[in-house]
């Protein structure tokens, strides 16, 4: 029996909790505002998509070998974490509305074949929610697409955030860009627990 509470819970506290995806997102909307931000948002719901077909097509034999991959994952995935944890702590203490140059769609897009957390979502939600109940192609299609506008809904909502609280994070950037860093280490810590 499909748990559909149970999987929304999942997806939704996963997606919006602190991420790569998120933190980038309101720290774009923070220097380029949300307009600006709306192309780097949109290359993250496409990279999304991309990662959310393959786990979806490879999830079963992922699975089997989890434990194996799982570690990599998190040792490579806490690695980018704290790379970006640095690059956020050491970036400008002047934040703007109108600086600094919009992210590519490329680059959005890449971010999510190096992002451990989808990964770990998207393995999470087939091997526990969905494989044991629906099997076929359409069912798996379906799901993939659901869980890609979940994932990728979140870094709207902090782009939204970073956007509107604009002005208090500019009067604010060292003690911001500490606690995005500081979230950003706990997320690879995370991983390990």
């Amino acid at each position: 029996m499909f748990h559909l509470y149970d999987f929304l819970i999942y997806c939704f506290i996963t997606a919006y909790t602190p991420g790569a995806n998120n933190l980038l997102s309101m720290s774009n909307a923070i220097r380029l505002g949300f307009r600006r931000s709306v192309r780097f948002n949109l290359s993250i719901l496409a990279g999304f998509a991309v990662v959310m077909s393959v786990c979806t097509a490879f999830s079963a034999t992922l699975y089997s070998f989890l434990p194996k991959v799982k570690i990599i994952m998190q040792i490579l995935g806490a690695a980018y974490m704290l790379y970006l944890a640095w690059k956020v702590w050491k970036s400008s203490s002047e934040l703007s509305t109108d600086g600094g140059k919009e992210a590519s769609f490329l680059s959005g897009m890449v971010l999510q074949f190096a992002n451990p957390k989808i990964y770990i979502y998207a393995i999470t939600a087939m091997s526990l929610y969905i494989l044991p109940v629906y099997h076929s192609f359409g069912a798996l299609i379906g799901f993939t697409v659901i869980l890609s506008v979940i994932g990728a809904s979140s870094s709207f909502v902090w782009a939204l955030f970073g956007a509107a609280f604009c002005k208090f994070f500019s009067k604010h950037t060292r003690l911001v860009n500490a606690i995005m860093a500081l979230l950003l280490i706990y997320c690879a810590i995370a991983l390990f627990l």
